[in-house]
């Protein structure tokens, strides 16, 4: 016998009433759902970026080098004059780099505009834009700039993942002193981004201090120049694009479609039991 085993008996329709009232809140309950299912699918449709922090050097092949982007503008110093040296605490000491750099002339040659990718060791250092590899030193250069960018690592544009990897890029110093070198402190910050397929991708952010100043040389002469002095930050940043489970948008539409036909049919019972307590205070009244 399926009667001990069915839990859904069935209420024959000649024993169940219709109402005005009761249709009314069957259509409120019905946009009502297919509101919050429209929503909560929007929800498991897209996606969204959880971050968080921890201590470790998440870029381990890459041999202990961060790779560097610089692109920058002096529009007084010729760009013989212009140079890129790099130092750090493992003892690399380069004077005029060259390797993967451009110099364009700006101003009718009067100017420079530097391009270089170049590398550096996960060690604190610098590299600095002077006119130390110049077989004359000038006797007035003008160190005047514009950073137009400056980056490290892989080219991060995430819509939703706004960070600092380009903290320098618009900085003018073109109303500083011609003779003053100036000097940014560089913190990196290590930054994992991490899709949907679990590929990775490895950047660096950077904060950034500057200081300007007029530094001589052991003859007296005022020789500038434009310092990044950088230094690693051992906290990376991990940023992780995450998709709703499957089983909880099932749970939630369940939740919605059963909260909802609850709440109503409490509210449409409520509003009957009133009607009819009404009635028969209505039929007391004329007897």
């Amino acid at each position: 016998d399926t009667d001990w085993f069915d839990i859904y008996r069935k209420v024959p329709k000649d024993l169940t009433q219709p109402t005005y009232t009761g249709a009314f809140i069957s259509i409120c309950c019905c946009v009502f759902m297919l509101f919050l299912f429209l929503s909560e699918l929007t929800g498991f449709i897209a996606t969204e970026i959880v971050n968080e922090l921890y201590v470790d050097d998440p870029d381990k092949d890459s041999g202990g080098k961060i790779e560097v982007s610089l692109n920058i503008s002096l529009p007084n110093l010729h760009c013989d004059l212009v140079g890129l040296d790099i130092q750090d605490e493992m003892g690399r000491h380069e004077v005029g780099h060259i390797d993967n750099s451009m110099k364009v002339p700006l101003n009718n040659g009067y100017g420079c505009r530097f391009e270089g990718e170049f590398t550096i060791n996960k060690v604190p250092g610098n590299f600095h834009v002077s006119t130390h590899s110049a077989t004359a030193q000038p006797q007035n250069p003008d160190m005047t700039h514009i950073i137009h960018k400056l980056a490290f690592g892989e080219k991060l544009q995430v819509k939703h993942v706004q960070g600092a990897f380009n903290a320098l890029g618009g900085a003018n110093r073109l109303q500083s002193n011609a003779l003053a070198s100036h000097d940014y402190i560089l913190k990196i910050v290590p930054t994992v981004y991490e899709d949907l397929s679990g590929k990775q991708r490895f950047s660096y952010q950077y904060t950034v201090a500057n200081k300007e100043y007029v530094a001589y040389s052991h003859t007296g002469r005022i020789i500038p120049a434009i310092w990044f002095r950088y230094d690693l930050s051992p906290i990376t940043v991990k940023y992780t694009e995450r998709r709703q489970p499957i089983y909880r948008f099932i749970t939630t539409i369940c939740a919605i479609i059963g909260g909802t036909f609850t709440v109503a049919g409490i509210i449409d019972s409520c509003i009957f039991t009133a009607s009819e307590a009404w009635k028969k205070i209505q039929i007391g009244k004329m007897s």
